[in-house]
């Protein structure tokens, strides 16, 4: 998705913003999170950040993951390369990991999409809750939809928004992992952020006029 795209999108669309409250606490306070959303619904969510404070995303890296970074780089934000391990082959992610826990400590905020690179879609993987665990930084859910939105047929759902659209942002409240939280305690988080994701994606679709997203399988 094109940088242009995107500002031409979010400048010409009147987005409101549910629960701004929940993340200006820490950015007043000047304390790190950990922003967790859909992949499918990234393109509306690059409007949540508003404010100066530095932050990330957790890109792949392939080539689509390669356009996505020199897009969101002329947005002013960051990315770190890295996917999840698969077949036991290590994608970067473990450099990517360490990245990140570096980025925390120093106070930059970190965006993930949970069921990123490659789904499935809208199931959070572990990577995040290890990170939340490690970093002992809050994963704050959040949300998006719009009136004027195709919905592609793909494996993250993607939302593209239109120009000239009606949308809502809407932000959960944070949820902490322990850092001795043990496997048990670290899946129930799992499934729980997933919950909270669902739930926040379907009030800002039904606050826009359009049913529930399914997951495809």
């Amino acid at each position: 998705m094109a940088a242009w795209y995107i500002r031409f999108m979010l400048w010409t669309s009147r987005i409101e913003v549910e629960n701004q409250h929940i993340p200006e606490q820490f950015w007043k306070a000047d304390k790190p999170f950990i922003v967790a959303f859909w992949h499918g619904q990234m393109l509306i969510i690059v409007d949540c950040w508003r404010c100066e404070k530095p932050i990330s995303m957790l890109i792949s890296q392939n080539l689509d993951g390669e356009m996505i970074a020199q897009a969101l780089a002329k947005l002013n934000i960051g990315a770190v390369r890295g996917s999840s391990d698969k077949n036991g082959k290590d994608k970067g992610g473990r450099a990517a990991l360490r990245g990140m826990l570096k980025m925390l400590k120093e106070g930059d905020s970190i965006g993930i999409t949970p069921d990123g690179p490659r789904g499935p879609g809208m199931q959070s993987k572990e990577g995040l809750i290890v990170l939340a665990r490690l970093s002992g930084v809050p994963i704050l859910p959040i949300a998006g939809a719009s009136n004027r939105a195709k919905i592609m047929n793909s494996w993250d759902r993607f939302a593209l928004h239109r120009p000239f659209s009606r949308g809502l942002i809407k932000w959960g409240e944070p949820i902490y992992v322990p850092r001795d939280a043990d496997a048990e305690a670290m899946d129930t988080t799992r499934a729980h952020l997933d919950t909270v994701l669902q739930t926040l994606s379907a009030e800002t679709r039904a606050h826009m006029g359009h049913p529930p997203l399914e997951p495809l399988t």
